[in-house]
Formats: structure tokens, C-alpha cells, sequence
């Protein structure tokens, strides 16, 4: 089938590169010039035969809800938009209904897999109506990874690929997906700097190598701790600084409003901020205090010295 793609960075264009790999046709438009296929939407829209699928692979936010809006202007009843962004779940809704009333179906999909996804395929979280879903099924297949099969051969259920419910229920899914992997980061970097901190051990990339085989926390970003260690051994190429994407703070948001406990997801958010404070505005009043009732001793800023900025 055919398949337009707009936004070919680093995952959009693996993502077209997979999809052409099945044997699928793909129009690609980004606003580099060099990477396109056509010069603008209009031209990519035209070049797709009817019913027509428009995957969006924008920056979350504005860059998507403009480039849907004006998608909406342009496709045709049945054609259906895809956005595989990181868009907030309750954007969904919104791109949903004001496509349904030129009629033109509309999922979200959750997208995970990052720089890797080319070559061992893409996780896929979809919301949408099943006659949408249906129209990219094969898009999907072509993404997702390879099925695991049984002794009989049949592939088995949950490969990858999840229609998960109606609209929004993809991008909801992906968000608690990206909290869990905030939490799991944090306890992987909690346990490397615990490592690095002792004298007893001697070999710490190759303690975190160890625990890929064999043991019950290995997984993929245990692997990409270990080969970060291998380029970088005491990561000494890397400032300490954590952005966040915004899918942790939405998380702990949902919990928030259904009352879901979830220490481990936003202690890792919160560390997230700490990370971006050179000199914690917190931890100078816990010093203060300290000093105050117990005389424990704080560290000055020496004469001459610049304080970093909280």
C-alpha cells in the first residue's frame, strides 16, 4: 500500500526506510529540502491514491496540531491521519473530532523503539476505531517487530503491536510506557553511581555487563548502559543533566487524578529537575537548617568565588 510520512528525522525516516523494506510505497515530506519527496503537503497529498494514509512524525504540540489542521483541509472523506508523535492523549480527542466532521478517520499511535527501531522493529500502541486501524494494518505489520511463533508456528499475541482502544487510548499507553522507562533509568543510574562510589569494585562496566545475561533485571536499556560504559567508562564525556520529554510529568499527572500511588515514576521525574540545579536552592536551606539546630557545619562560598546559579 501506499503511505505518506511527514517529518523524516531520526525516527521518521527509519520509519519510511522499514516501511519500504516490507514493500510498501512511501511519499516522505519534511522542511528540509534535501530529505523530501515532494515540496509540500499539497503535493503529497496529491500524490497518494484515495483512501489515503498520512502518518505525522512532528514534534509534539504545535508543530503537530498545525500540520493536522492543515491536513484536515486537504484529504478527503476515508482518508485517515496517523499521529505518531508524543502528543498528549488528550490532544487526540480534539484532532478526532475535528477530522471526523469532514470525514476522515484519525489514530494515534505510540511509537517506541527510538534510533533502533530500523532494524529491530517498532512497539506499537494504537487508538482508533477498528475499520481505521484496519486501513494501516499493514503499515503496522511492516513497523512492528517480528512476531515470536510457537511450537505450531503460530505467531504469539502482544508482538509489538497493541490496538489498544478508541482514540487516545495509544498515546495513553506510550505515556505510562515512558514513565515506567523514567523510573527504570533512574534505578539503573541509582545502582552505577552506588558502583562507581565504593572502592571494593573494581570493574564496574563490567558488573553492569554482567547483569545483561541470566539475571531479573536485565532488559534493552541495560544493554544501552553497557554500551554507553563501553564508549565512555566513567561517562566523563556526558554533563549530569536529565531533560524530560513531558510524558513523565503527564503520568504523574494521571496518577494524581485517579489517585494511582506512584513513588517510584515521580521520584524519577523529580530527580529529572534536580539534575538542572547547579547549587539546589532546597538543599541550601537544609544546610541553613542544619546548622541552625544541630551546629553542623556548612560550606561557604569562598571570597572571589562566583555561586552557581540555582
Amino acid at each position: 500500500m501506499q503511505l505518506g510520512l511527514i517529518g523524516l528525522g531520526k525516527m521518521g525516516g527509519n520509519m519510511a526506510e522499514r516501511v519500504r523494506h516490507a514493500g510498501h510505497e512511501v511519499v516522505g515530506y519534511d522542511r528540509a529540502p534535501g530529505r523530501r519527496d515532494v515540496e509540500s503537503l499539497e503535493e503529497l497529498v496529491q500524490a497518494l491514491s484515495t483512501p489515503r494514509v498520512i502518518w505525522v512524525m512532528v514534534p509534539a504540540g504545535d508543530p503537530t496540531r498545525a500540520t493536522i489542521h492543515e491536513l484536515g483541509d486537504l484529504l478527503d472523506p476515508g482518508d485517515v491521519v496517523v499521529d505518531g508523535g508524543n502528543s498528549k492523549f488528550t490532544d487526540d480527542k480534539l484532532h478526532a473530532e475535528m477530522l471526523a466532521e469532514k470525514g476522515i478517520g484519525y489514530i494515534d499511535a505510540g511509537v517506541s523503539g527510538g534510533v533502533w527501531g530500523l532494524e529491530n522493529g517498532y512497539a506499537l500502541m494504537v487508538g482508533g476505531t477498528k475499520e481505521d486501524v484496519a486501513k494501516v494494518q499493514p503499515i503496522f505489520d511492516a513497523l512492528r517487530p517480528q512476531a515470536p511463533k510457537d511450537a505450531s508456528g503460530q505467531e504469539l499475541p502482544g508482538a509489538g503491536f497493541v490496538h489498544a482502544g478508541p482514540v487516545g487510548a495509544g498515546h495513553f499507553a506510550k505515556m505510562v510506557h515512558n514513565g515506567i522507562e523514567y523510573a527504570m533509568m533512574q534505578a539503573y543510574g541509582e545502582g552505577y553511581e552506588l558502583l562507581t562510589a565504593v572502592d571494593l569494585v573494581e570493574d564496574v562496566p563490567g558488573v553492569i555487563a554482567s547483569w545483561t545475561q541470566g539475571t531479573v533485571i536485565r532488559s534493552w536499556l541495560l544493554d544501552l548502559l553497557v554500551r554507553a560504559l563501553q564508549e565512555d567508562p566513567d561517562l566523563e564525556k556526558i554533563s549530569g543533566y536529565a531533560e524530560d520529554s513531558g510524558e513523565g510529568r503527564w503520568t504523574v499527572e494521571q496518577a494524581i487524578d485517579h489517585a494511582v500511588p506512584m513513588p517510584a515514576i515521580s521520584a524519577a521525574l523529580f530527580a529529572r529537575f534536580a539534575s538542572r540545579q547547579d547549587d539546589s536552592p532546597t538543599m541550601k536551606a537544609v544546610a541553613a537548617l542544619r546548622n541552625q539546630f544541630g551546629g553542623h557545619a556548612v560550606h561557604a562560598i569562598r571570597e572571589g568565588e562566583v555561586e552557581r546559579p540555582a
